[in-house]
């Protein structure tokens, strides 16, 4: 795993060791990333359900003002932390351990908005990236013209329209696939 473009360019980041934690691939992450173009300067990254925290990293790298990322695990926290310190981006994120539900209450509470949230949530869990979007909703944490991007197994299918989102494009990538969302105006 690297950091594919940006300032920080070329980093090697360092991956999980077992498989609690599935990175996203490069080729993904890059695709991902042409299909979004330039990231705006004083872009807020949510980077949910963060793992090693490569998806968040490489919004930071490319210019983003700052990243929160979220992971329950021990692990994924650690890993995040260790990518970030390599990485030098500590001073432009925040890392919280919480179940994703309660951490975006606590954002709310805070006043976030985001511009990206990144979700990458566990695979095989029946309804539960609608229960996510409704949340994002009732929380109302995406800033006017935000994205929610949902990398999620192919197989699934996800909704068209949801709890006033639409789904704006979709990527399929072999085994994962790419939703993305936005607020229906």
């Amino acid at each position: 795993m690297r950091v594919i473009s940006g300032i920080r360019k070329g980093h090697r980041l360092k991956s999980p060791k077992g498989k609690n934690i599935r990175p996203t691939e490069d080729r993904i992450k890059e695709s991902l990333f042409n299909i979004l173009g330039v990231i705006d300067k004083e872009s807020v990254i949510l980077d949910g359900f963060g793992g090693s925290g490569s998806i968040g990293i490489e919004f930071l790298s490319r210019g983003a003002r700052f990243c929160y990322f979220v992971d329950i695990s021990n692990e994924g926290i650690n890993l995040i932390n260790e990518n970030l310190t390599h990485t030098k981006f500590l001073d432009q994120s925040k890392v919280i351990k919480r179940d994703f539900l309660a951490a975006i209450k606590y954002l709310k509470g805070e006043g976030i908005k985001f511009n990206y949230i990144y979700l990458d949530p566990p695979f095989r869990q029946d309804g539960y990236i609608n229960k996510l979007l409704e949340n994002i909703k009732k929380e109302d944490i995406l800033a006017q013209n935000g994205l929610i991007i949902i990398e999620h197994e192919s197989e699934l299918s996800t909704e068209d329209e949801i709890f006033g989102f639409i789904k704006v494009d979709y990527r399929n990538y072999g085994s994962k696939a790419i939703s993305f969302y936005k607020e229906i105006k």
